[in-house]
């Protein structure tokens, strides 16, 4: 509790190493893995991984095996990196989320997993939505409806899905394809009371509508 990891695992470490017989052993695990992922350095979320996993391994059908899959996926969660940046370990974090979801769909922890398999999966069409708008920007048109069409038929519950959309229109728009581009921008007049894109495509509405 007061976070001071190297003497916590210290002691969890003896509980494990020299007490084989003792019911506090999975627990001990545990409290190893957990030290290494309160560090949250890189050194120490790879550590992390191993405890849990060696947790899953020893103690499989063991009541906290939940919470070690839980943290096993948060050890990916906390090295996620900005859109712009390699995306391997949201990519990571979501299959380990996959896999608590799938070996234990009644565990208390679901409701925070649920939230932060939707924190990753933001993340990785956040960093499909970038490329896609630098494609758009220099003019790479069908790699950005590509890209684009990509998130919202992967992930159709995306947090930014209205940036999808504008960006949708403003490249059908920049092609010269009217007709492509005007069904988007209703999307966003029609799903989103609250968007930064509200106005902008309210304003293209009126604009394509009215020639």
């Amino acid at each position: 509790k007061e976070k001071n990891w190297l003497e916590a695992r210290e002691y969890y470490r003896q509980v494990f190493d020299n007490y084989p017989q003792s019911p506090l052993r999975p627990d001990a695990k545990l409290g190893i893995a957990d030290t290494y992922l309160g560090e949250k350095s890189a050194e120490s979320l790879v550590l992390a991984d191993s405890e849990y996993r060696e947790f899953l391994t020893y103690f499989p059908r063991n009541p906290r095996a939940d919470y070690a899959q839980f943290k096993l996926a948060m050890t990916y969660f906390q090295q996620m990196r900005k859109p712009e940046r390699d995306q391997t370990p949201t990519r990571e974090a979501l299959t380990e989320f996959q896999v608590f979801f799938d070996r234990f769909p009644n565990s208390p922890l679901m409701p925070e997993a649920r939230k932060n398999w939707r924190i990753a999966r933001d993340r990785l069409s956040d960093s499909e939505l970038h490329i896609a708008t630098l494609y758009g920007r220099i003019g790479v048109i069908r790699g950005a409806i590509l890209r684009l069409q990509g998130i919202l038929k992967d992930d159709p519950e995306f947090t930014h899905r209205d940036a999808v959309y504008f960006q949708l229109a403003e490249v059908y728009l920049k092609a010269d394809n009217k007709a492509q581009a005007i069904p988007y921008y209703q999307r966003i007049v029609d799903e989103f009371t609250q968007s930064e894109f509200l106005e902008p495509a309210q304003k293209r509405l009126k604009e394509l509508t009215t020639k």
